[in-house]
């Protein structure tokens, strides 16, 4: 008889940092989950972690520079099959320095209504809706 396992759940943060009326995206490097696509920095928290602990290393990790985690804009959750997420949006303001690629494979500053044009993970597809509205000018 097999026995039932419980699907693993991931609490994960975005960062949504804007400057002179774009987005950064970056790109997620070859050999990760869903590599090629496009997302909002950021990552998976560790335990014993808060999610704005999380998302200021996982910044500091992906992009190189330090963030002051503001508001906390949404939620939402996706099931990948084998693992479950709750993607946790904020709003981050770059305490200084350029980001460069380090984490990840490439990053852009894109126009929100330009998004639609990149492959993003369906948590981030999700999310599109609710920054258009907020941000789009």
């Amino acid at each position: 008889m097999r026995k039932k396992t419980e699907k693993t759940h991931f609490h994960v943060t975005a960062g949504l940092i804007w400057r002179d009326g774009k987005f950064l995206i970056t790109k997620r490097p070859r050999g990760s989950h869903l590599a090629g696509y496009w997302e909002f920095p950021g990552g998976k928290q560790e335990e014993d972690e808060t999610l704005e602990e999380c998302l200021k290393r996982e910044i500091m990790e992906e992009l190189g520079v330090d963030v002051k985690v503001g508001e906390h804009l949404v939620q939402v959750d996706h099931d990948y099959g084998m693992k479950s997420i709750t993607l946790h949006l904020f709003r981050c303001f770059p305490l200084g320095g350029k980001p460069r690629p380090l984490g990840c494979e490439d990053i852009k500053w894109v126009n929100p209504k330009d998004l639609e044009a990149y492959t993003l993970p369906p948590p981030d597809v999700q999310i599109l809706s609710f920054i258009k509205n907020i941000f789009a000018s």
